[in-house]
């Protein structure tokens, strides 16, 4: 799989990048009309809020347990499981009985830990709920259901001990909250393991329960006949509350540092600068906040973006977040950067923080934001759930009954002053955790050149020692010698250069789309490769003698100069024959991939990695460029089988972006299959 695999990964990586679109010109504020909910409670506890709009012949329903965070310790996962089990069939209607009535309604049913929610059209609506009710309060858990939830999760948690994305956000929550407070312990297969049957029980009953609970009612239906239904499905469940627990809030650091987690298969960084916030929403200075945040890293048009992205072309997009509730949060600014510029990415990204905290933004930007919210704030409030989610916050988080009503003139009155107040407050500059997960023999020189602080953790948040970075290479070990053991890994000078062609036929599956890959190579530098997505023709590159031209979507593109030259060296079956006597290539050092040593060869944008043990390459790695932005795709190769005395890997694993395929050869052929016809 040589530089086309790389190219199509990034095509398809880059096309599910959301792109932000120009800002429009603010108008004049709209004027918001938000429902005011009737109200009333049940003697168990629960309380019930209905919001009537007859716009629309539709409803919904969200039953909410405003229940307090609660940590599971060794038991992390109960819950998950809980999750993961309601909505598997009730004690009155199976599984496929349930499914197939909401199917027939045309409505959309959901359970978890927490609650459940349900919407359709109203003509339905007392159907709807008598099954929403009866799927949260006659759950049906059984040992079958627990072991096939419980093998789906697991499964989940395999994929993504090899995900930077995951690891990076797991080790950030555990450094700022604790590993045992609820926002900071995490779950894991050993962790889900101690979970049984009856702990799922336990915790349904134990918190899903009315006491703290609130059923909200949005749409089309008559307060009237609410009550009386709800009363019906609802009057009988038994009163309870939930326990609340109560957790120590976490503290900041105290002087700003670099916390590193080495993952030797990170093709790029992930970077996080974060800090403990507790802002409330009824807080004097949260909408100031808001819009600190949504000019530091709201979006395409804030500076985190206009700087890492537009100015220096690092990453596909720079952003920030900021965390409002009744329970302590966090606020993040957060991006992903080719591994050669970690350090200058978090140098930016200090800057910008630093300059909102002491500079006044302008009246431009200030106008700009606020336009942003209000917009969205406007066209939000055309979705019922929406409703339903203020109604709820109006109820759980007490804010003033106008709260929304006001909330467009909250958000005009914000002043550039407001603005720096607010980010000097819950922006810190010198207090900041900088959470960095990459791959250290690439990042680490560049991070302590920084003179900030840099302590290391592994990928579960426990502090550990400093990364040994790239191992001396022995005495002896030179490029000749590491080609040469990977031949002989192979199969042998004899039996490789004896193979004049290679077919290979492999699948994959990106976000749920089955992918099909031809390729053929020959060892006189000719390539054909062909994608399919569901049978259709994505992309095929030819490289004949003549020349060679890619077609993407129907588009063809001929290749030339520099592409050309490089793509008819990879089209070879094996490159390493050739790169015998190319002296652009030299060995750098040992590096591990995949808990492996390999020795590292490199030359200008590549990278090919042997085992140290076996010979066999494991890796490749290149960089491309894609609209505009500069990237490192890795390519890790296994399952080498045998193909008429050469060893061929069988699985192609493409990582841009800290995203995978997984190609996996269904058919291979040496010294057959191929015709000139297949170059043409």
């Amino acid at each position: 799989m040589k530089k086309a695999i790389y190219l199509l990964a990034g095509l398809f990586f880059i096309s599910m990048q959301a792109q932000d679109r120009p800002m429009p010109k603010p108008g004049p504020a709209p004027t918001v009309n938000v429902g005011k909910p009737e109200t009333f409670e049940l003697k168990n506890g629960l309380k019930v809020l209905v919001v009537e709009n007859h716009k629309l012949p539709r409803v919904s329903y969200t039953l909410t347990m405003d229940n307090a965070p609660y940590a599971e310790g060794d038991k992390k996962g109960v819950s998950d499981m809980v999750s993961a089990l309601m909505g598997t069939g009730t004690k009155k209607m199976s599984k496929d009985a349930f499914n197939e009535e909401t199917d027939f309604l045309g409505a959309n049913i959901n359970f978890w830990a927490e609650g459940a929610s349900a919407s359709g059209l109203s003509k339905y609506s007392e159907r709807i709920l008598e099954l929403m009710a009866d799927g949260a309060l006659n759950p049906k858990f059984t040992q079958e259901e627990f072991d096939k939830q419980k093998a789906k999760i697991i499964e989940g948690l395999k994929a993504d001990e090899k995900s930077v994305p995951s690891v990076a956000s797991r080790v950030t929550d555990v450094l700022i909250y604790g590993k045992k407070h609820p926002n900071g312990e995490y779950l894991s297969e050993e962790t889900l393991n101690n979970v049984t049957l009856a702990d799922v029980v336990n915790n349904y009953n134990t918190y899903f329960v009315p006491g703290d609970a609130y059923l909200v009612v949005v749409g089309d239906v008559k307060t009237k006949d609410v009550k009386k239904q709800v009363k019906k499905l609802f009057g009988d469940w038994t009163p309870n509350t939930a326990p609340k627990v109560t957790y120590s809030d976490p503290k900041d650091v105290q002087y700003t540092q670099i916390n590193f987690v080495d993952m030797p298969n990170a093709v790029q960084s992930e970077i996080s600068v974060v800090n403990v916030v507790n802002l409330k929403r009824t807080d004097k200075d949260y909408f100031a906040a808001l819009l600190a945040n949504q000019i530091l890293g709201g979006g395409g048009e804030g500076r985190l973006f206009l700087n890492l992205r537009e100015a220096h072309g690092w990453t596909y997009g720079a952003y920030s977040s900021i965390g409002a509730n009744k329970y302590v949060t966090s606020f993040r600014s957060s991006t992903s950067v080719r591994n050669a510029v970690t350090d200058s990415a978090i140098v930016e990204i200090l800057n910008e923080i630093k300059k909102i905290r002491t500079d006044l933004v302008s009246e431009e930007d200030l106008k700009n934001a606020k336009a942003k919210y209000i917009g969205n704030f406007v066209m939000q409030m055309e979705k019922p759930s929406t409703i339903a989610q203020y109604a709820l916050l109006t109820e759980t988080q007490n804010l003033p009954e106008d709260y929304y009503e006001n909330y467009i003139k909250s958000i005009n009155a914000v002043t550039p002053e407001d603005v720096r107040n607010a980010a000097k407050k819950y922006f810190l500059a010198e207090n900041a955790r900088i959470v960095v997960v990459g791959k250290a023999a690439d990042v680490l020189p560049g991070l302590e050149s920084r003179n900030i602080p840099v302590q290391y953790f592994d990928k579960w948040g426990k502090p550990t020692d400093k990364p040994v970075l790239n191992k001396p290479v022995p005495a002896g070990v030179t490029v000749k010698t590491v080609l040469d053991n990977y031949i002989k890994a192979i199969g042998g000078e004899k039996a490789v250069k004896g193979v004049k062609s290679v077919a290979k036929t492999a699948t994959a599956t990106i976000q749920g789309t089955p992918l099909e890959l031809v390729v053929k190579q020959t060892a006189d530098q000719k390539f054909a490769m062909e994608m399919k997505a569901m049978g259709m023709t994505m992309m095929k590159q030819v490289i004949n003698e003549k020349g060679g031209y890619r077609v993407v979507q129907g588009q063809r593109t001929e290749l030339e100069g520099e592409e050309l030259a490089d793509a008819k060296k990879g089209a070879v079956p094996f490159e390493e024959l050739n790169m015998m006597n190319d002296k652009a290539w030299t060995l750098t050092g040992i590096e591990q991939i995949n808990g492996k040593d390999a020795y590292a060869v490199k030359n200008e944008g590549s990278t090919y990695y042997y085992d140290t043990t076996t010979g066999l390459k494991i890796a490749e790695s290149k960089e491309e460029e894609q609209m505009g932005q500069k990237a490192v795709q890795t390519t890790i190769l296994a399952d080498y089988r045998d193909v008429k005395g050469v060893k061929i890997p069988y699985k192609n694993i493409v990582n841009m972006g800290g995203m995978e395929m997984e190609f996996t050869a269904t058919d291979v052929k040496v010294n057959e299959g191929v015709s000139a016809s297949d170059f043409q």
